[in-house]
């Protein structure tokens, strides 16, 4: 054991928003390691939130034109151009990666591992030749594509969100397995760039983690510009005439179907990358799905190992693992402890139309037993909203009965995520109420007067039908 055990102050697996430790930490001198497996920056640089908007964007516009005759407008997309999207994406990932890169590797005190390490004891860890060892190690490794165990599936080949933006062409055709935010928004560019695009859901629902009647608008919309089936369970995938075929049966009619495509694209979820790290033989304490547990200051269960981001199995987003990174480094080597809230994270999908949700849903309140009032809005119902000839448009919000506290919203149209950020702010100031909201001028007209009206039209959904 002991033969050339390399002791830092930190160790930090993950270079997502495990960085944000990592230079915090050399700044103060501390001798840090880092552990990477693969690309520098995580999913989000490479494989997730900036390789897809920088498809979704232009993508979003083909939609928009498209949907200008209702205003007036009749237009056509001449072409779009796939390589200038690309080259616009690794333009900007590229420099973003190899200089970090270069900067771990520049600095003499910072140990890099490229590998995959695993722990070996209560603070220790095998990287590669090395053996390494901390009493402060900060998780950090986030989450991979879960593949289903679909048979004919691997021997066809497929696709995941790790390997998808490498794509040098577009194929002409593209089943995507999965009915969540990467199908949705991968689907919508793949679509809208001329690729024949079939997504194929287990859920009933588009987007099931969102509020019912934003699914249901989204899984309307969506089949304008692809074929969208829900409530299907796929049961075998081979290879044909160039082609690869998946069969698929309806979950309540049991009917059966198949589609053809040149490419399969697996958006079915995601699992824990803790296997890799074998957590247990530090004593780490981990759920059933192999996420690993923290307590309300992102501690595990073994003092002065934290867990951030992807890795704890839940709000999976890069603005959050963020957060996390600057609670854990305070808690790590700042004063008083502070706890974790996650009353107001908010998230958007980057779909057409565009979503955007923060904190709980309806169905969430009910099981909590919350006492509520419901407010919606329409954004035809606004005159800005009426010109832009939003139909599907939509405000919902959440409050508490008794204090009127905003316990959730969520949007569905054209500037959602702007949108519901503004009331994010409002979850986070005071006594955490509308009423700065309702004591504000309100721009009009202007898409915010869905939002002011959504709160201006609050019921008591017990009493009270739609």
């Amino acid at each position: 054991m002991g033969l050339h055990m390399k002791e830092y102050d930190l160790i930090v697996i993950g270079s997502g928003a495990g960085m944000n430790v990592v230079s915090k930490a050399r700044e103060r001198g501390m001798k840090v390691a880092v552990v990477e497996n693969g690309p520098m920056g995580g999913t989000c640089l490479n494989r997730g939130c900036i390789p897809s908007k920088i498809m979704v964007t232009p993508a979003d516009l083909v939609r928009v034109i498209a949907d200008a005759k209702r205003i007036g407008i009749h237009a056509k997309v001449e072409r779009t151009d796939f390589q200038l999207v690309r080259k616009r994406m690794w333009d900007l990932i590229l420099p973003d990666r190899d200089g970090m890169l270069e900067a771990v590797k520049e600095d003499k005190e910072l140990g890099f591992y490229p590998t995959t390490a695993h722990f070996t004891g209560r603070y220790t860890l095998q990287a590669g030749s090395e053996q390494i060892t901390a009493q402060k190690i900060i998780i950090a490794a986030g989450a991979r594509t879960k593949v289903p165990e679909i048979p004919g599936l691997l021997d066809a080949g497929f696709l995941t969100s790790e390997d998808f933006f490498d794509m040098t062409e577009l194929p002409e055709s593209m089943v995507i397995l999965g009915g969540g935010y990467k199908a949705s928004e991968l689907g919508m560019f793949l679509s809208s760039f001329g690729c024949r695009t079939t997504i194929i859901g287990h859920n009933p629902r588009l987007l099931k983690n969102e509020e019912p009647e934003i699914s249901e608008i989204m899984l309307k919309r969506s089949q304008e510009y692809m074929d969208v089936r829900v409530n299907q369970e796929v049961t075998f995938v081979r290879s044909e005439g160039g082609e690869k075929v998946v069969v698929h049966k309806d979950r309540s009619s049991g009917e059966t179907q198949e589609v053809r495509a040149k490419q399969i694209l697996v958006t079915t979820g995601v699992q824990s990358n803790a296997d890799w790290l074998r957590p247990q033989v530090a004593g780490i304490i981990v759920d059933k799905n192999n996420y690993v547990v923290v307590d309300k200051f992102m501690e595990t269960n073994v003092p002065g190992i934290y867990a951030i981001g992807d890795i704890i199995g839940r709000t999976m987003f890069r603005h959050t693992a963020n957060y996390h990174s600057e609670l854990v480094w305070y808690n790590m080597f700042g004063g008083k402890k502070v706890e974790l809230d996650e009353h107001a994270v908010p998230h958007a999908v980057f779909s057409y139309p565009e979503v955007g949700s923060v904190g709980l849903t309806q169905e969430e309140c009910k099981r909590l037993g919350l006492k509520v009032l419901i407010g919606r809005k329409r954004y035809m119902d606004c005159a800005k909203g009426y010109a832009m000839g939003e139909e599907d448009g939509f405000v919902k919000v959440i409050v508490d009965q008794g204090s009127r506290r905003i316990l959730g919203a969520h949007i569905v149209g054209s500037h959602a995520a702007i949108l519901v950020q503004q009331i994010v702010y409002l979850m986070n100031a005071g006594d955490q109420t509308y009423m700065p909201m309702a004591r504000s001028q309100c721009i009009h007209p202007a898409l915010s007067e869905a939002v002011t009206g959504a709160f201006a039209n609050l019921v008591d959904p017990e009493h009270h039908n739609h």
